[in-house]
């Protein structure tokens, strides 16, 4: 049994730290020393739990107990010769041991041998009619090792058999179920669950969420208020049901549900975040920039929070501002695409051409390839006069929309405007041919282009062609 400060069976703890401290030597029973190494496991302090097992072992050579606890030490460091020594050892006198099983899978488990853990946990199970929940929560474990969510879904299942307020493994089934994508399993199951536990809040709270993955919000929310009646401070069921309501509009109530998070514990930045997007819906403007900014005090590196304040100002037409929180979020990620895209978008509505340029590169650069990308980084180009560039990011784009009209258009001005006018007749007529009533295009983009006599004959031509 696990020591504790406020019971009497501590004093064989306290009696091996004073002999430690005093050098004396004690005797201890096989149980009392396997009470104290788990004791210095559990705290994490395993140069004590070591010490213990080497004076146990001195005291009680024979004790199979103890040499698996040493095993369970040497598996830790990884030193698993010494530990298949000693277990091939207790083996040769209890062949019927499932600990021994248990240790050998989990020697196979680190050495990525998976299936050979599997099969060895198996043997542990049939040695046993005890409590088994610990042996099917590691085979669950193994299992998804292996992806191979349907048996470890099992495994899970049976942990809970043995156990039903084991919620790390109705937590594991629930994961499973949810990369299976079985959400109507998972709420099938989850509803037997509760039939057996009904004042679960745990498991009211994931059948909310299947709810959620299905859009039955009704049900949804009927399953977060189950969960809330069974624990009225489950933090997290008002936060999902304030998120049901935010999706059915229902702004006014979702604040209702954040607002009780902020009395339960110490105040969430993702609280204030969704707090002030309900004010910013509910048009309560001074508001929402309130709850805002309290995001970003309570924490000053959620770039969620400066995106919010970002898009704020953006909306009010406040680019300036909008310019400098979007450089904050950028600084906490700079790998985030929609946020170089606001980037982009921003510096280019305040004529800051070069900075535009650069963030509509790093956009592409990070993987966004929508044509809009595209045309509005080669509209910046032609602005800046960067014709060759904006030359070579519209043959990009056409490998990825072959022959789209609006990238044909622009192709041909840039080449007109470098002076080849062969290219530039050539993606012209491309560009006629694929989408001639958008033409226009190169009267407003490229007028001095769109003047010249040449380029008004071919664009005649494909007109009284299509007559």
């Amino acid at each position: 049994m696990p020591f504790s400060a406020h019971e009497d069976h501590n004093l064989p703890l306290a009696k091996f730290e004073s002999m430690l401290k005093t050098n004396d030597v004690y005797f201890f029973d096989s149980e009392d020393f396997q009470d104290i190494i788990h004791h210095y496991l559990n705290s994490g302090k395993v140069a004590l739990a070591k010490k213990a097992i080497q004076i146990g072992l001195q005291q009680h050579p024979s004790s199979s107990e103890l040499k698996l606890l040493h095993v369970e030490i040497l598996v830790f460091e990884n030193r698993f010769e010494a530990a298949e020594r000693i277990l091939n050892e207790v083996e040769a006198i209890e062949t019927s041991n499932e600990e021994i099983y248990i240790q050998k899978a989990n020697i196979y488990s680190k050495q990525d041998n998976h299936q050979r853990a599997i099969e060895l946990l198996h043997e542990a199970l049939s040695m046993t009619d005890d409590d088994n929940a610990d042996i099917y929560s590691l085979l669950g474990m193994e299992y998804l090792f292996l992806d191979d969510y349907e048996s470890a879904k099992d495994a899970f299942i049976q942990c809970l058999n043995e156990d039903f307020e084991d919620y790390a493994a109705l937590y594991n089934v629930i994961y499973c179920f949810d990369f299976l994508e079985d959400f109507d399993g998972a709420i099938e199951f989850l509803n037997s669950y509760l039939d057996q536990n009904p004042y679960c809040e745990v498991a009211w709270h994931q059948l909310g969420k299947q709810f959620v993955s299905k859009k039955m919000y009704k049900e949804a929310l009927s399953s977060f208020d189950f969960a809330i009646y069974s624990d009225d401070t489950f933090i997290g069921a008002y936060l999902e049901k304030g998120r049901v309501l935010e999706r059915l509009k229902r702004y006014n109530e979702a604040i209702e549900n954040y607002e009780i998070t902020l009395g339960l514990d110490d105040p969430t930045s993702f609280a204030y975040l969704r707090i002030g997007k309900c004010h910013d819906k509910l048009g309560n403007l001074e508001l929402a920039k309130k709850f805002f900014y309290r995001t970003v005090h309570e924490d000053p590196l959620l770039d969620k929070g400066w995106i919010a304040i970002t898009d704020f100002y953006f909306k009010l037409g406040n680019y300036q501002k909008a310019l400098y929180y979007i450089n904050k979020a950028i600084n906490i990620d700079s790998e985030n695409v929609l946020y170089w895209k606001r980037s982009a978008k921003i510096n280019e509505l305040l004529h800051f051409y070069e900075e535009a340029d650069l963030a509509y590169q790093k956009t592409i650069e990070l993987g966004n390839y929508e044509l809009e990308t595209w045309i509005s980084w080669s509209d910046i180009l032609l602005k800046l006069g960067e014709y060759d560039s904006a030359i070579h990011s519209l043959l990009q784009a056409l490998e990825f929309y072959p022959e789209h009209a609006d990238l044909e258009y622009r192709l041909a001005g840039m080449y007109y405007l470098s002076s080849d006018s062969l290219k530039g007749t050539y993606h012209l007529k491309n560009a006629l041919k694929h989408n001639y009533e958008e033409r226009d295009t190169m009267e407003i983009l490229f007028p001095a282009v769109y003047s010249r006599k040449t380029v008004k004959n071919i664009i005649c031509s494909f007109k009284n062609a299509s007559l």
